[in-house]
């Protein structure tokens, strides 16, 4: 058993293997006097497993075990139930069953059954009654509740309401003989006890010991429930630590190893009071390393939040939560069988008999209660329907808590269930997706740019002397309106007359949609602009440009910003200065430390062929190279070619036919003279300027007008 302590929670984690317990052996005794029992060193022998874990924190502790004096809130006798205020935010459940009054003899009703008085003859709204809490409130339900009261000790638990002596039944026959012959004649008073199953060995003396001391509980109990007034805490059970280590840690564990030295003095007082035996097994870890990690018990938590479990044979179990059960499926994964005589019914069956025992594992180390469905793979024999069953049973047998299963159906469904006292650890270690709120999924990014497309175009026409919207939405949603040339945004904003510019973070969430500005296109406009020529930015350069290879790419909330001479630099933090910036799309320039601008290297000819680089002296029809405009009057170039050259610049792919140039434009840009060579990369304004690929018909125009300009 492993007990972490720190300041915001308590772990527990019982590893298990076969055999007898190391401590448990003649010279462990003398060993361990001799070495010191405060140094828990060194790994678990082979064969342990993390079989169970508890996690209790600060602000979630359970609530099992407290007793409280309550309020009777409210009767229904629909249910034969009542609410019972006891100071928490939500009333607590009591059924007819759970209620006991002294002199009142209420048989068990069940549903629909017989006999017994009716609850609304036993309490009433406004009475003041004593319950015990027996189920932690889950999700939307209240704590289940009792008025049969339980006092638990380390070997038995005192029932004041209760008579006689039991025995547990989870102990062997000839064990609980053993025990009922130690506990007979027992000065047990006005009320009864149980045995429990980490009773095993104990004594008389023990008994009578133990006894004395719940006697003395009980009777601090009575005296604040007199002198408490209704709804409050009356008794508190023992943190988790003392808890587990009371309920279970017996001589059938080899050690208790705690890494708090304030928690291992309250266990080591604990045990010297109830069971000196077993002081010599708690350890105190003083290893550097965590006593999680050390034992492996790290690992295993990361595993209880995962759907899928692997099996040894390369199958594996999906896991799914639903308000009402757990399903669990077995899948044959990669297991296709072993032997050249095996069979599909035979690879079935090992796959099963596997996921029959690591189907227990799961439930117990994850604490799956409820309503539990396995899906085996089905089998065609009955033989092996019943092994898979008969594994399943016996791996049961080491669940401490409840579970009843029924038997296998012909679809291969075995239905049970397994008492659930408080939240599983999966339970207290995550919670529900703020997005898909428990769901799983959510709609996707064009599901909502449909949805907003159709918002888009009420407001266009609630709001009819506006020019132009600033609309602040995610960017992968906004990409669905951009992207291919902004075709969809073309086609809205023909539709409705109206201009629609975006903004937005990766932060927000899929569906956030605000209209955070109303005005003239220009406005909106250099309002949409996230970034101005001359600002610097701390940008992560994700990847290398598509037609430059001596440039790279960074982006910044879907923004592209194409950065001349940072391909040695991708996967890097770096400083830059924008240079140009568009609508969709911007080029900036490297900085070194000092904030100087870092000269890009002389021009490399893509691969591909392209020859595309960042413009020196791009064309006017280009909007997304185009020089800034003056503040309020940027350009907005609604046509296609705004955002497929923005998107060349940026070094993002596109169709080749996207690329054609014409002579128009050759001009512009500073085209070739004829008796100038291609390698030589002069432009007419004297700037290095790479060949440019041309589709087929502006290379017959370039060939026509150099062959005139030729002489004979």
């Amino acid at each position: 058993m492993l007990v972490s302590v720190d300041r915001a929670e308590t772990r527990v984690a019982l590893l298990e293997a076969s055999g007898t317990p190391a401590a448990s052996r003649s010279s462990s005794a003398a060993q361990r006097a001799a070495s010191g029992r405060r140094r828990g060193a060194g790994a678990p022998e082979a064969g342990y497993r993390v079989a169970e874990l508890y996690i209790e924190r600060r602000g979630g502790r359970s609530i099992v075990g407290n007793i409280y004096k309550g309020k009777v809130d409210n009767v229904l006798p629909g249910l034969e139930a009542a609410f019972v205020d006891i100071g928490l935010e939500k009333n607590g459940f009591l059924h007819v069953d759970e209620i006991v009054l002294p002199g009142v003899e209420t048989p068990k009703r069940g549903r629909g059954g017989g006999g017994g008085r009716k609850i609304a003859d036993l309490l009433g709204p406004g009475q003041e009654i004593v319950v015990q809490v027996v189920k932690d409130p889950l999700k939307t339900k209240g704590a289940r509740l009792s008025m049969e009261l339980t006092i638990a000790g380390r070997y038995m638990v005192y029932a004041p309401t209760g008579e006689g002596v039991g025995v547990s039944r989870r102990l062997e026959d000839k064990e609980r003989d053993r025990l009922r012959r130690q506990t007979a004649n027992l000065e047990l008073g006005s009320g009864g006890v149980i045995v429990r199953t980490a009773a095993h060995g104990a004594k008389r003396e023990d008994f009578e010991r133990e006894l004395k001391y719940l006697h003395k509980l009980h009777e601090v109990l009575v005296r604040r429930v007199e002198d408490t007034a209704a709804p409050d805490l009356v008794f508190q059970e023992a943190d988790l630590s003392v808890r587990v280590v009371r309920d279970i840690f017996s001589a059938h564990f080899e050690r208790a190893i705690v890494d708090d030295e304030q928690q291992y003095r309250r266990l080591v007082s604990f045990f010297t009071r109830t069971a000196p035996e077993l002081v010599e097994r708690v350890e105190l870890w003083q290893e550097s390393a965590t006593l999680f990690e050390a034992y492996g018990v790290d690992k295993a938590i990361d595993g209880v939040l995962s759907r899928r479990v692997d099996l040894p044979s390369g199958g594996y179990l999906i896991i799914d939560y639903a308000e009402a059960l757990t399903v669990i499926d077995v899948n044959s994964g990669s297991f296709i069988g072993r032997g050249k005589g095996a069979g599909l019914e035979d690879t079935i069956t090992r796959t099963n008999l596997e996921a029959a025992e690591e189907v227990v594992n799961q439930l117990r180390l994850r604490d799956i209660g409820g309503i539990i469905v396995i899906d085996f793979i089905d089998m065609a024999r009955a033989r092996n329907r019943d092994a898979v069953m008969k594994t399943l049973r016996k791996t049961l047998d080491e669940d401490r808590t409840k579970t009843f299963t029924a038997e296998i159906s012909k679809l291969g469904l075995v239905e049970m269930t397994r008492q659930n006292v408080t939240e599983g650890v999966r339970e207290i270690m995550s919670r529900p997706c703020t997005t898909c709120e428990g769901e799983g999924v959510i709609r996707s990014e064009e599901t909502i740019a449909i949805e907003f497309e159709r918002r888009l175009r009420d407001v266009a026409a609630e709001q009819p002397d506006a020019e132009a919207f600033l609309l602040q939405i995610n960017p992968r949603v906004s990409t669905q309106f951009t992207g291919h040339n902004s075709r969809v945004l073309h086609a809205l904003e023909a539709q409705t007359g109206k201009s629609f510019l975006f903004e937005g973070s990766e932060g927000l969430a899929l569906d956030h949609f605000a209209i955070t500005f109303i005005g003239t296109r220009e406005e909106v406009e250099e309002r949409a602009l996230p970034f101005r020529p001359g600002d610097e930015v701390l940008v992560d350069i994700v990847e290398p440009h598509m037609y430059d290879v001596d440039d790279a790419v960074a982006k910044i909330d879907g923004y592209i910003i194409s950065i001349a001479g940072a391909a040695p630099c991708v996967g890097e933090k770096r400083m830059v200065r924008i240079d140009e910036a568009g609508r969709t799309a911007a080029s900036a320039l490297l900085l070194d430390e000092a904030g100087e601008v870092v000269t890009p290297p002389a021009r490399t000819v893509s691969p591909r062929g392209s020859g595309r680089g960042r413009r020196r002296a791009p064309a006017p029809s280009s909007s997304a190279a185009q020089a800034p405009a003056p503040r309020g009057r940027r350009r907005r170039a609604p046509a296609d070619g705004e955002d497929s050259e923005a998107r060349r610049e940026a070094g993002l792919s596109e169709s080749p036919t996207s690329i054609d140039a014409e002579p128009e434009e050759d001009l512009a840009a500073g085209a070739l003279a004829p008796d100038q060579s291609p390698q030589d990369g002069a432009s007419e304004d004297g700037l290095q300027s790479k060949p440019r690929r041309r589709g087929r018909r502006g290379g017959r125009r370039r060939s026509a007008a150099k062959a005139k300009a030729t002489p004979e």
